[in-house]
């Protein structure tokens, strides 16, 4: 493509947002409103399955072996677990540090009740490994393998957490996919629209430059510069505004609502919008381009 045939086909996409301001404008709003409500969707979203992500590190299972089992034996079956994929950490408690839990929970207050048991454990077989998963998803799987173990005499796990999770962050994904197709069909139909309006317009011209050789790129390159400009436009207003919008709500839930702020920690303005700014400008243009491509295909026959 020649440098001024580029150039050309910018001004002309230019110049036809300026000649359908109203239509323009409306497609402007309405993909701004689109990835307005994508990014919000979006921050929202990642805020919350850092919340869920951090509660799933939580979330345990615990191995209990036979009693007549010794240290290393219970070592060997130790290496043999944290090998497993689903396994992110393995943290072995002994008999006596389970009794030194036990022992600051149920007795506090009345430590004079424990200097009874002093030589004398009551835990002494409670060996254990608090086993932590990379994906609360793979419980059941690993429980399973755990449960097949030679030496394993009980295997404890949170059962409905860990589904309640796993159905918590299957939703998640069904409703984002949703609201994200509807948005981007909303955006596609009115960018082309907007295209369809500014192909009327120029028809007359258009079918001049056709009788004086104009190439159907030269024709058409245009419309689809004047869809990726709406495109652009669109996301980088709502993009700029929930930059500012997010780090200002920040502030604000810290220092109005300490509560909310030990309870969920936000993730930093420039981590989420590190994704989510080239997201949206590809996103915008992605939509602009297919919107425009599609008016040309059926409206535009050169």
């Amino acid at each position: 493509m020649r440098i001024n045939t580029f150039f050309y086909s910018i001004g002309q996409g230019f110049r036809n947002i300026f000649r359908n301001k109203m239509f323009s404008l409306a497609s402007i709003a309405t993909m701004a409103a689109c990835i307005f409500m994508f990014g919000l969707f979006y921050i929202i979203i990642t805020n919350f399955n850092t919340a869920v992500h951090r509660i799933e590190e939580g979330v345990s299972v615990t191995v209990f072996f036979d009693r007549d089992l010794t240290e290393s034996q219970i070592q060997a079956i130790g290496d043999d677990i944290e090998k497993r994929t689903e396994v992110r950490e393995l943290e072995y408690v002994s008999p006596e540090a389970a009794w030194e839990y036990y022992k600051e929970i149920y007795f506090e207050g009345r430590e004079e009740l424990a200097a009874g048991f002093v030589g004398d454990n009551p835990l002494a077989h409670s060996a254990n490994f608090q086993i932590y998963l990379e994906d609360v998803s793979m419980q059941s799987t690993l429980v399973r393998y755990l449960e097949s173990l030679d030496g394993v005499r009980e295997v404890k796990q949170s059962e409905m957490v860990a589904n309640t999770l796993s159905d918590f962050n299957k939703l998640v994904g069904y409703v984002s996919f949703g609201i994200i197709l509807i948005l981007l069909c909303v955006a596609v139909f009115l960018i082309s629209n907007t295209v369809m309006v500014g192909i009327s317009v120029r028809r007359e011209e258009i079918g001049i430059m056709k009788l004086i050789g104009a190439t159907d790129y030269l024709v058409r390159a245009p419309f689809v510069v004047e869809g990726i400009l709406i495109g652009l436009v669109g996301a980088a207003i709502p993009l700029t505004l929930l930059y500012f919008l997010y780090q200002k709500i920040i502030v604000y839930i810290a220092e109005k609502f300490n509560f909310i702020g030990s309870m969920l920690e936000f993730i930093p303005a420039r981590t989420v919008f590190s994704t989510l700014v080239p997201v949206g400008i590809i996103l915008g243009a992605g939509i602009g381009f297919i919107g425009s491509r599609m008016t040309i295909r059926k409206h535009l026959k050169v």
